[in-house]
């Protein structure tokens, strides 16, 4: 695995708080360092690379957090076992669809097969996806004018761990080495520019190996230690027709292929389970249509489309930064502005709406508030978990909802004797967001799913009236 997938955008850092990690993750890795670049033995000075925000009311975190792949699955595999979770291992060989299950036929790692049979499959088995080649769906890679690399994790004795070094003119191509927060390696990539060399992980991806290829590339002596992981990568987009296909859903990189450059495959793979996750909860739990997880596809097909589009420009634009051999990280990378806007699952009932004002199916920020003791909440505190979220701001009547399925949370600028219990937000920031008047229904995703002055619009979406469902559906 390695250190691949190390970039962890402000987006995802939202969803990891949710989902109890983001401790965790702070507590392992680092900010991404400035970068140095080299000619030979010369130093040329140093470069931020990274867009570095201020966090705000609305969102707190505000810089791509630097982390190994390899750590971020062992803390996710820690927090899901402590919530009684168990994760099994095997190799998937074959699979086939009924009209209301799917059986997967699974050999364990000792030995013995099993079928499993389950009302849905997701696959999220990677960019050469078994259960994608079961089912023989076309997955059409696109070259990208890069040349193809040698990556993977280093030690280095003689090189400071505080810069992300750079030789852009690198006899060959491009060579970096950036330090892994929460790890002892570097992160190396060596590009293969000269179209008469390739890489060769048996020749270039031994201790040996690496350090003469290293060397001979920049000029430097290195002193190169252990290599726990190499890799060849030529650079590819690739995209499915369909993230759904009967009672698959593909998830990942099985389902999209991104350039490098940026740090979105992880983090875009990351919000796929997200998206998906809540919406199997309910139909499975909650009595929803099955006709919610048409929705899927519908929203991220679209969002991958739209990240691979950011992520290829962004590689395109590298290639012509030859000073540096890396363009500038911009807040473009975070996700943050990624929206649902058009989605089916998008009810937004208010007129005449500023085009700088928060919508249905934009992300809905985080503000800070206090409750009746004077104790500090912040919204983020109350959208997590996998529960809808309704806020009604100022006197704006509320429907009568489940609270196993919504929690409800009215939002006032001061302590009123008619909202006894509500939540105060007395500098603003929570209604500076969303308004002073309104019902504002958050996802369990933390979307903005409707935005009205009426009750009587929730409860319909809460029907599913929006997807054709009958008003009796019982979520």
């Amino acid at each position: 695995m390695g250190s691949r997938g190390a970039a962890v955008q402000p987006r995802t850092q939202e969803v990891f708080e949710d989902l109890g990690v983001l401790d965790d993750i702070y507590g392992t890795g680092g900010r991404f360092p400035v970068a140095m670049r080299w000619d030979g033995k010369n130093q040329l000075g140093a470069i931020d690379l990274v867009e570095r925000n201020a966090p705000t009311p609305g969102r707190p975190y505000s810089e791509t957090w630097m982390i190994p792949q390899w750590r971020t699955i062992e803390i996710l595999r820690a927090r899901y076992e402590g919530l009684g979770g168990h994760v099994e291992s095997g190799e998937l060989t074959s699979l086939v669809q009924g009209s209301d299950d799917v059986t997967a036929t699974v050999w364990r790692s000792d030995g013995t097969r099993e079928l499993i049979e389950a009302r849905y499959l997701v696959a999220a088995d990677g960019a050469r996806s078994v259960v994608r080649e079961s089912l023989d769906v076309a997955f059409d890679r696109v070259g990208l004018d890069a040349p193809p690399m040698l990556l993977g994790d280093v030690v280095i004795d003689n090189l400071d761990y505080g810069y992300w070094h750079i030789w852009p003119t690198a006899s060959g191509g491009l060579v970096t080495l950036c330090p892994m927060k929460g790890g002892d390696t570097f992160a190396f990539i060596v590009q293969f520019a000269d179209s008469d060399t390739a890489p060769d992980v048996d020749h270039d991806g031994t201790p040996e190996g690496l350090e003469r290829l290293l060397s001979s590339r920049t000029g430097y002596d290195f002193k190169v230690g252990k290599v726990p992981f190499v890799s060849i990568l030529h650079p590819r987009t690739a995209i499915l027709d369909r993230f759904r296909i009967g009672r698959v859903f593909f998830a990942g990189d099985a389902a999209h292929v991104h350039s490098p450059s940026g740090g979105q495959g992880l983090n875009t793979s990351v919000q796929d389970s997200y998206n998906l996750g809540w919406k199997l909860e309910a139909v499975l739990h909650h009595g929803a249509p099955p006709a919610l997880l048409e929705t899927y596809h519908t929203e991220r097909h679209q969002v991958a489309a739209e990240v691979l589009r950011r992520s290829s420009g962004l590689l395109r634009r590298d290639r012509k930064d030859t000073k540096v051999g890396f363009s500038k990280r911009e807040s473009d990378t975070h996700q943050l502005d990624l929206e649902y806007r058009d989605s089916p699952l998008t009810v937004e009932r208010r007129p005449s709406l500023r085009d700088d004002v928060l919508r249905a199916g934009d992300l809905a920020p985080d503000a800070p508030c206090t409750d009746a003791s004077g104790a500090r909440v912040r919204l983020f505190d109350l959208f997590r978990g996998p529960r809808f979220t309704l806020l009604a701001f100022g006197d704006s009547p509320t429907p009568e909802l489940s609270d196993d399925l919504v929690d409800t949370y009215r939002i006032c600028s001061s302590q009123a004797a008619f909202f006894p219990a509500a939540l105060i937000a007395p500098d603003r920031p929570a209604r500076n967001a969303y308004a002073d008047q309104g019902l504002f229904l958050v996802r369990p995703d933390g979307y903005c799913a409707v935005a009205t002055l009426s009750p009587d619009d929730v409860r319909a979406y809460l029907s599913w009236q929006h997807l054709g469902a009958p008003a009796s559906s019982n979520f």
